[in-house]
């Protein structure tokens, strides 16, 4: 699995014009995932997110999680985080997962990420044409790969 994490001060996802989903503060989370992912990377994912210490105490210095700043999850399916550029010009998704494998680990993930934060996990719509709209706040942006675990 792979997330493309954005701390934001707010984040909301619509469908046909329509916003589905809304947070405040919090963490915006991109995932996607490939036809080698199980439930062992969606458990890792969840705890190391909810323990990223990437907001700012009252010194300014980014030493607190989402949890201890009672944030929330906004989290979108992405399949495009698995493209493959290394050919031509036109991005390969052929590491990503089909839905039928994809849809019960991201269902999985948002169960795992909330049970592990006790906080709200709000999400888009798998597979659907969504508009993200946020306020990056710092800008802070973080890539983790469950596979490398850097």
């Amino acid at each position: 699995m792979r997330v493309l994490i954005q701390k934001v001060t707010e984040a909301s996802v619509s469908v046909e014009g329509k916003i589905i989903s809304h947070i405040g503060e919090g963490l915006l989370i991109l995932l996607g995932i490939e036809t080698e992912d199980d439930q062992s990377d969606a458990e890792w994912l969840s705890g190391k997110i909810s323990n990223l210490r990437i907001f700012d105490d009252e010194n300014g210095v980014m030493n607190r999680s989402v949890c201890d700043v009672k944030g929330e999850f906004l989290v979108v399916s992405q399949f495009t985080l698995h493209a493959s550029t290394k050919k031509g010009n036109r991005p390969s998704y052929i590491k990503s997962a089909r839905p039928e494998h994809a849809i019960p680990l991201y269902e999985y993930f948002k169960t795992k990420l909330a049970e592990v934060s006790a906080l709200p996990v709000k999400s888009g719509e798998f597979g659907a044409d969504m508009q993200i709209q946020l306020i990056n706040n710092g800008p802070v942006t973080i890539w983790i790969d469950s596979k490398n675990r850097e």
